[in-house]
């Protein structure tokens, strides 16, 4: 009897740890499968939520509101090549040759020598301007006494130095080396960084002056004063500018009474 009872109890406690086994199985299986399809749901929302993204974006830039205003741009190749404007005469008008002529600032005469030879465009502006009687009754609307310049520009068509919109011309020709330009020199204004702006308007330097160059290059030097300069700086620019500043209209009121070339 001893025996059989020892062999239930081994049989029972066998059974419950069968059991006990099975359970822990049976969690250890459940926990498995959950976690599987926690990580399965995890990357369908990410996947989802990057979807989402990407197509919100494509609309936002594509369609909706932070879509760019269409703006029309050329390419290198059809840009406008640089032109003159306004009735140009043609550079064989200076003939490659020297002009000289007489400018009077008041009355005070100037000798000029003008080189067609090495500023062929801006030379043929500037005598097609004298034989058309333009310069007569201008003004000259700036003088520059700085430390590092010293000149008059004349030739404004409306007085105020403005840039005439109906005339320019290019390119630039005959340049001083180095930004350095000599006394008694005449040389073309132009609009800064456009070698294309110049008109009709020419400045005569009063003493060795340093004009730096700037994008576009230097300014056309077309000629020289070869007479009456130290009249002009005794009669007219040595009163100085008006209201004592460096750069404005000259203190002596100052026109181009008379311009002959030939």
């Amino acid at each position: 009897m001893a025996a059989s009872k020892n062999t239930e109890r081994e049989a029972r406690e066998a059974r419950e740890r069968l059991r006990r086994y099975n359970a822990r199985q049976s969690v250890h299986s459940h926990q498995l499968a959950r976690r599987k399809r926690d990580n399965m749901l995890a990357i369908g929302a990410v996947v989802v939520v990057a979807a989402l993204a990407t197509v919100a974006q494509l609309f936002y830039f594509n369609g909706g509101p932070g879509t760019p205003t269409p703006a029309p741009s050329a390419s290198p190749s059809a840009a406008a090549a640089p032109a003159n404007v306004g009735d140009v005469p043609d550079p064989s008008l200076a003939e490659g040759r020297d002009w000289t002529g007489e400018m009077t600032l008041n009355d005070v005469p100037l000798g000029i020598t003008l080189n067609g030879a090495l500023a062929p465009q801006a030379v043929s502006s500037f005598v097609a301007s004298v034989q058309s009687g333009f310069y007569i009754g201008t003004t000259c609307h700036r003088l520059v006494q700085s430390d590092s310049a010293n000149l008059l520009q004349c030739g404004s068509f409306d007085g105020t130095g403005a840039t005439d919109p109906t005339y320019s011309f290019g390119p630039i020709e005959n340049a001083a080396v180095g930004g350095i330009y000599p006394t008694a020199t005449i040389a073309m204004a132009r609009a800064s960084n456009n070698a294309y702006s110049n008109g009709r308007q020419f400045f005569i330097v009063l003493s060795d002056s340093v004009i730096p160059d700037d994008s576009a290059g230097g300014y056309t030097v077309i000629g020289t004063v070869t007479t009456g300069l130290d009249q002009l700086i005794a009669q007219i620019t040595s009163a100085g500018v008006l209201e004592g500043a460096t750069d404005g209209l000259p203190a002596v009121a100052t026109t181009i009474t008379a311009l002959t070339i030939q």
